[in-house]
């Protein structure tokens, strides 16, 4: 069985509707899950004397990614953590595009700093630990 012209011309739309259907809700779907807070909006943070403006991740999705797949520029100046508990953290730098400095925040006082270099910077996977358990960290970009 033959088929016409007509008939592949309609099986070729149906095959394109269907694919950009299925694309578009791949897309939608993962779409954003490299940067999960991308609607969010940064909120002032004082250090020292100096005022930032941070995102914050305040959930396990949002303290998996951190800063992870953003370059520059970026239009804020960092990223709080805010954890429920008090535990040393420990922060890597895989796909991890930024220099960061990150404080190591203890009911509300800074007890310790890190450099954590780019991926692109060190070539290796790195990681820092806070020096004492910590309930809050700040990731400042440098």
């Amino acid at each position: 069985m033959k088929l016409s012209i007509g008939k592949k011309l309609n099986y070729l739309i149906i095959f394109i509707i269907v694919f950009s259907l299925l694309s578009g809700s791949i897309f939608l779907f993962f779409g954003n899950n490299e940067r999960p807070y991308a609607n969010k909006e940064a909120v002032p943070f004082v250090i020292g004397n100096k005022e930032y403006y941070l995102l914050v991740a305040d959930e396990p999705r949002e303290w998996e990614q951190g800063l992870m797949n953003y370059r520059l520029p970026v239009d804020f100046d960092g990223m709080l953590f805010v954890f429920p508990d008090k535990t040393v953290r420990t922060f890597w730098n895989k796909n991890t595009y930024l220099d960061l400095d990150i404080y190591w925040v203890d009911n509300e006082k800074i007890v310790g700093k890190s450099f954590l270099p780019s991926i692109e910077k060190s070539q290796e996977t790195v990681s820092v630990s806070s020096p004492v358990p910590v309930d809050m960290v700040i990731e400042l970009i440098r």
